[in-house]
């Protein structure tokens, strides 16, 4: 169903199949899951990673949830799955797409009638619509970006916000993509994104899939790469964008957009709406996930620090909307972001 071969998240024979992309590059297994909180493990686990994807799993794992409580209560299947939903709901903290979603699927549960035969059905079209709109959400924010980017644009990304973070396609690499192939982008850069390395292991490998050279680098090289002229954008995705326009992504994001700031190089956001909280008024009341310390000890499960230090390893930051240039949806673009600016383009119908 996604783009360029690359289908992090599938539906087969009433079974949630999704990559392993703690495995990648070196192996392409999928697993199989038939029980929704499996599926909320593998959201913690990192199995399946980047906000839209987690969303379009959690529409799938409310599917799962459902055909378990049928199985268990056939006339009130609906509040059998109200635990199911819990323990999903508690999967991940800071990527709101996932209560989006659950949001969304449970508005359908609540308009079903319980004894109707074909109420799974409905629910797993549901799921797909959420999967299908989520791919031409990607496309639409590509080509709306891709107007923005100067002719040969060098551009950096950080972690990985392409097809496996999503339902495919992408939402910074599906702006690469669109800029690549509009014949703007000249050259990429990735930074390899510690501690999960998401940039050298998933993002490298995606470009090289659709045959776009990458080059990679240190996190730290960034700054530097910027002073030397080599790129003339920032293009990330986002997990959460409050209100107004503080936006949280992987951690790292924020001294990208210092830095670029300080040099005069853009910075843009792509996120599909369902990443926007118009709840939350600011990016100071978003919930940031801490993860384990061997994570930042060692690499791919091999330690390298030095016995007996410790380590701190939140997984996102949030920069300010002061620093962004550009928050680009599948609405349309956001110059400068505000409040004003996004509840503007929120509630515009195209």
């Amino acid at each position: 169903m996604s783009n360029d071969g690359i289908q992090p998240v599938q539906w087969q024979d009433n079974q949630l199949l999704l990559l392993d992309q703690r495995l990648l590059p070196e192996q392409t297994v999928y697993l199989h899951y038939s029980k929704s909180n499996e599926a909320a493990d593998a959201i913690t686990d990192m199995v399946v990673r980047g906000a839209p994807a987690i969303g379009v799993t959690a529409a799938y794992a409310m599917v799962l949830a459902a055909s378990e409580a049928m199985a268990v209560s056939a006339d009130n299947w609906q509040q059998a799955m109200s635990p199911l939903i819990d323990y999903l709901a508690k999967a991940r903290p800071t990527a709101i797409n996932l209560h989006w979603a659950i949001v969304r699927m449970q508005a359908c549960v609540d308009a079903l009638d319980s004894s109707k035969d074909d109420a799974l059905d409905i629910l797993l079209e549901e799921a797909k619509t959420i999967h299908r709109e989520d791919i031409q959400a990607n496309k639409t924010m590509g080509e709306f970006a891709s107007a923005l980017l100067p002719e040969n644009c060098g551009v950096l990304t950080h972690c990985n916000a392409g097809a496996l973070a999503t339902g495919g396609y992408g939402t910074a690499l599906g702006v690469i993509r669109s800029g690549v192939a509009n014949g703007k982008i000249t050259h990429v850069y990735a930074d390899e994104t510690r501690p999960w390395l998401q940039g050298a292991r998933l993002t490298a490998w995606e470009l090289l899939q659709d045959k776009i050279p990458v080059t990679l680098i240190a996190d730290s090289a960034a700054a530097y790469l910027m002073q030397q002229g080599k790129v003339q954008w920032i293009v990330v995705g986002s997990d959460r964008i409050a209100a107004n326009g503080d936006v949280a992504n992987k951690i790292g994001t924020y001294s990208l957009a210092v830095a670029a700031k300080y040099h005069g190089i853009k910075f843009m956001v792509a996120a599909p709406t369902s990443t926007i909280d118009m709840n939350m008024p600011s990016g100071d009341g978003i919930p940031i996930e801490s993860r384990p310390a061997d994570e930042v000890l060692g690499v791919m499960g091999q330690r390298v620090a030095a016995e007996g230090a410790d380590s701190w390893n939140p997984v996102f930051d949030v920069t300010p909307a002061s620093l962004v240039d550009a928050i680009v949806t599948e609405k349309g673009v956001v110059e400068q972001p505000n409040t004003e600016k996004i509840l503007a383009m929120m509630q515009s119908s195209s």
